[in-house]
């Protein structure tokens, strides 16, 4: 299997490679991100995505139920006995009429594809079970992430479930920013059994520090610098493929935050075509919250390009420099993308490069209208997710997508992640706290619970009024 995939340097210039049974989240030459790849010419790869569709009538096989691994072809790295799966990928897309959103789309051609439903209610279990799996292959027994929630989360339940070749348990160790972190998340991570540490510091920081942690422990790194956390990401493409009969979409639109995902679609695609699985390729929309944007700063303002591997990186130290000088941190209540710093930010300019993407940021306000509107359709997700539809509806008014596009939203993680953010929308009629309410935009999805006495003629009434209105 080793001689069929290996680690490479996605820097076309040096274009290092390694073996896979080394630990490495870098490339030792040029510091550049590496990918898992593959000689494809040496594997078995099938000549339609419709082979997929026959694993459906022996899902009683843990591999065939697994959604990352029922596709095990395309991500063909590790021996089937060492593979890892709690039953991950139970995901489907979703396909929502555009009028109950209020977006001018066709009908029929809004879709989401909703990750909350993954065992630890996040898309990050698929990219677990291809970093656990790749952890069991090179023996380790502590594996460790810097995290803003959901990372930490998943990465928790695996360690919880998976063991070593030998059947020793596997130990989580879980960096987070203190203060940093929704209370549904943090809560997975110690339920799990994982050692938590609060660090005095940001997502960006912690990370740092837990890289540095690698160096002089026997800790497997597990965040999306991790090459084999993207490879299990790339089976969120191959669902949505499978909900739109194998034919591409015209749009993908995600969140951005680390850019783990927006990397992993890329690579997915890619592959794909050069296989000759699909004929075309979707665009990529990335979108930033507000107060944590950086790839749509450095992307939409200042020009940056992957540009076949040489992407300025004057540009990119600049920006950082001045985030420094200033200190400015990421902040918004999208806390899974609160991120200042993205680790993958090359290979999400080069996914954006293949995909002939765009970048583009909403504010806080509009994600949380977004994420109620999502709600209303039975759809429950995290702050996070709802900037997808938000960053559609601006994509729409700017022309950018029309109502004849074909548009898959990612939705990456489930309502309970972030119940505070939900309650806190709902039981506030305005954004803002009260001295900021001056001017200050109504929340128009709102759906403030209504106090009432104690007495049944009163209920009746409060009953019919909401009714009336």
């Amino acid at each position: 299997m080793s001689d069929r995939a290996f680690l490479r340097c996605i820097q076309p210039g040096c274009a290092a490679t390694y073996g896979i049974s080394e630990a490495r989240y870098d490339c030792a030459t040029c510091g550049g991100l590496l990918d898992v790849a593959y000689d494809w010419d040496r594997l078995t790869v099938p000549g339609s995505l419709s082979f997929f569709a026959e694993r459906w009538a022996t899902r009683h096989e843990p591999l065939d139920f697994s959604g990352v691994w029922r596709f095990r072809e395309l991500l063909h790295f590790a021996p089937q006995k060492q593979i890892v799966t709690i039953g991950e990928g139970q995901t489907l897309l979703q396909n929502v009429d555009p009028r109950r959103v209020d977006l001018a789309l066709s009908a029929g051609n809004l879709h989401f594809q909703y990750e909350g439903m993954n065992p630890s209610g996040s898309f990050k279990d698929n990219g677990m079970a291809a970093a656990f799996t790749a952890a069991r292959m090179l023996g380790r027994r502590r594996v460790g992430c810097a995290s803003t929630g959901n990372t930490s989360a998943s990465l928790a339940l695996y360690a919880s479930l998976a063991k070593t070749d030998d059947g020793a348990p596997m130990r989580a160790v879980v960096f987070v920013g203190a203060g940093k972190i929704a209370y549904g998340k943090l809560s997975q991570a110690l339920d799990y059994g994982a050692l938590t540490l609060q660090i005095d510091a940001d997502f960006d920081a912690c990370l740092q520090r837990i890289r540095e942690a690698t160096e002089r422990l026997d800790l497997y790194l597990m965040n999306s610098v991790n090459p084999f956390r993207l490879e299990g990401q790339k089976s969120i493409m191959f669902r949505v493929l499978e909900g739109l009969d194998w034919e591409p979409p015209d749009w993908i639109v995600c969140p951005g935050g680390n850019l783990g995902n927006s990397s992993a679609f890329g690579k997915a695609f890619v592959e794909l075509k050069e296989l000759g699985l699909i004929s075309r390729m979707p665009r990529l929309a990335i979108v930033n919250a507000s107060g944590a944007n950086t790839l749509n700063e450095l992307v939409s303002r200042q020009g940056l390009k992957w540009n076949d591997g040489e992407w300025d990186q004057a540009i990119v130290d600049s920006h950082y420099d001045a985030m420094t000088r200033d200190g400015r941190k990421a902040k918004t209540i999208a806390s899974a993308i609160e991120i200042g710093r993205p680790v993958n930010l090359p290979k999400a300019l080069r996914s954006l490069d293949a995909m002939n993407g765009v970048v583009c940021e909403v504010t806080d306000d509009e994600i949380l209208d977004e994420k109620a509107r999502i709600g209303r359709n039975g759809y429950g997700c995290e702050p996070a997710s709802a900037a997808s539809l938000a960053g559609l509806r601006k994509l729409i008014a700017d022309g950018v997508v029309s109502a004849s596009d074909r548009v898959v939203c990612i939705l990456t993680g489930h309502q309970l992640k972030d119940a505070d953010a939900t309650v806190g929308y709902h039981t506030s009629m305005f954004t803002g706290d009260a001295s900021e309410r001056a001017g200050a935009p109504r929340r128009s999805m709102a759906n403030r619970p209504v106090r009432v006495a104690d007495d049944i003629d009163a209920i009746c009434a409060a009953i019919e009024k909401a009714d009336a209105s």
